[in-house]
């Protein structure tokens, strides 16, 4: 293996590793194809892994392989992976990438103090809206999701806690939404370790279910994560809900954001319900207590399902640039996960 060079960022927390020049071809006439295909290719996990696990990496690690867009509409298309495999869509990822955009001159920043990066991930086309002070530093990014919905409301769930009731939710990728305090926990880091536990139980019990099938594109079917969330009551200013939540995603791999795609994912929820209006804003926080702003802009028809467009506003940062090696006598150059 060649070596390969990184530019990891976090977002509110959460990593993201950046490979603009993958070692590894990933065929395919749009990164939605291309996914399904790295998925199945051999010399992509083998990188996936080389990049994601131990040593170099550690089992909640995350990153992207810059490839091409669908098309010239997009600046850049992206495969987002993580310990267990190449994942739908990551909101954190689509954030720190437009940062990245912008900082590595890929896009040059608009005088206005607004500069779009359109991003081709493998649920559709999405924007990082990078906001810059005068110099074209960055300052905050708002990440567009695509269409969000609800598919299911109170689901049954059978599980080692009694039966709870999730709220199936499409924001890019497939999350089951459970409060925490139906499995008799709340959002803090002394119960990371019951939390994933739960997390995993209630993904697994539904991965594979009907009521896990995306509407239209199989490719996006199954649970992605399950969204363990404490309600906080409303801003007092605003009347708009503040939450805090936890993800747990993949195989029990934890957001230390408030997860991008997930905070989306809320957004259709609680848009659905009339808990949060077109001109309110929801405060989401993570279990370490980093945040994102979240609102929708507008009402459509996705999938024959009523949809609303979410913004989400934070902020990620650059943590450095790596030069990863194999040496070939090293017995654990593949790398190895302990969970």
């Amino acid at each position: 293996m060649k070596d390969i060079r990184t530019v990891d960022y976090h977002t509110e927390g959460e990593p993201f590793r950046i490979v603009e020049q993958p070692p590894v071809e990933f065929p395919g006439e749009t990164v939605a194809e291309r996914r399904v295909r790295a998925v199945n290719d051999p010399a992509a996990q083998e990188l996936r892994q080389f990049l994601c696990y131990e040593p170099r990496g550690h089992a909640d690690m995350y990153g992207g392989f810059i490839v091409p867009p669908n098309d010239e509409g997009a600046h850049l298309g992206v495969l987002f992976w993580h310990k267990d495999g190449f994942s739908t869509a990551c909101g954190h990822g689509t954030m720190a990438l437009g940062v990245w955009a912008v900082q590595s001159g890929l896009v040059t920043p608009d005088p206005s103090g607004t500069t779009e990066v359109s991003i081709d991930v493998p649920s559709g086309r999405v924007i990082a809206r990078v906001s810059t002070s005068q110099e074209g530093k960055p300052v905050a990014v708002d990440f567009v999701n695509v269409p969000s919905y609800v598919l299911h409301r109170q689901v049954p769930v059978e599980t080692s806690h009694g039966e709870v009731t999730a709220d199936v939710v499409y924001g890019g990728a497939i999350y089951a939404h459970v409060p925490a305090s139906s499995v008799g926990l709340s959002v803090i880091p002394e119960n990371y370790t019951a939390l994933i536990a739960a997390g995993r139980e209630i993904k697994w019990k539904l991965n594979g279910t009907s009521w896990a099938e995306h509407p239209s594109d199989e490719r996006l079917s199954g649970i992605y994560g399950t969204i363990l969330f404490d309600d906080l009551g409303t801003e007092e200013s605003t009347g708009a809900p503040h939450q805090r939540n936890i993800t747990v995603f993949a195989d029990g791999e934890v957001d230390r954001s408030p997860c991008g795609s997930g905070t989306c994912s809320r957004v259709a929820a609680l848009a659905a319900d009339g808990t949060l209006e077109q001109n309110q804003t929801l405060v989401h926080d993570s279990i370490v207590n980093t945040r994102f702003h979240a609102r929708w802009a507008e009402r459509v028809t996705a999938d024959g399902h009523d949809a609303v467009v979410p913004h989400v506003t934070g902020m990620a940062f650059r943590t450095g640039h790596h030069t990863f090696e194999a040496d070939p006598a090293d017995p654990l150059k593949q790398g190895f996960v302990l969970r």
